[in-house]
């Protein structure tokens, strides 16, 4: 059957969902003057966040680290004649961690309160997610679908032809972002004295789309 006989229509999935899922982005930084310092550093960090928020009731396996490097860092200076060079100023560690938990605010302000209170000075930022990110997936696909056998019964109609078999699915397999913006990074200054920050943020909706090409074959 050659392509004259086809027809290949792209469908589009577009979901609306509520937000059920509080987002803490970490990151941690620091320098040292051994490699095995900033490794050792690093943990220390991580433990002492570990154990700011213990008394919530998170555990270690709830703050979870997305990314850790260890580099080498220079800066660029002169000397008395005016010659620059790199000098060595030691090994800079950065670990991105993340805390997930059901929207709260309360629980959010005891959280950052607690991460604030901590004898480390991470970077934040907020965001909000979907517990159940691949139920959402499985909608848009199915939206996507749906939209595409539509549009294709449409053009059949007006072409005077009737849909046939379902020759080809293409689908690109890429992710559709599930979370909503993440806010401005900002510092958690430490700050012992207040056990909770009063929080009263509403989370926008997550708009995901999705999209997916059918190919019918076309009879008289």
């Amino acid at each position: 059957m050659n392509d004259e006989r086809r027809i290949r229509v792209t469908g589009t999935g577009l979901l609306r969902l509520k937000s059920d899922l509080c987002r803490v982005n970490l990151t941690l930084r620091g320098l040292e003057p051994a490699y095995s310092d900033a490794l050792n550093r690093a943990s220390r960090d991580s433990a002492a966040l570990v154990e700011a928020i213990a008394a919530l009731g998170f555990t270690r396996e709830d703050l979870k680290t997305l990314d850790f490097s260890v580099d080498a860092e220079y800066e660029s200076v002169q000397d008395d004649k005016g010659h620059w060079r790199q000098e060595f100023k030691g090994y800079r560690f950065t670990q991105a961690l993340k805390l997930e938990f059901p929207v709260d605010n309360v629980l959010l302000g005891r959280t950052l309160a607690a991460l604030a209170a901590a004898p480390v000075d991470p970077e934040f930022q907020l965001s909000y997610a979907l517990r159940d990110p691949e139920g959402a997936k499985s909608a848009l696909l199915e939206a996507a679908v749906e939209d595409a056998r539509r549009k294709a019964g449409i053009l059949a109609a007006a072409a005077g032809v009737k849909l046939g078999a379902l020759l080809q699915v293409d689908y690109s397999m890429a992710e559709p972002p599930l979370e909503t913006p993440r806010m401005a990074k900002a510092m958690l200054a430490r700050n012992s004295a207040d056990e909770s920050i009063r929080m009263d943020f509403q989370p926008d909706d997550i708009r995901a789309q999705d999209t997916v090409t059918l190919v019918w074959a076309i009879e008289a």
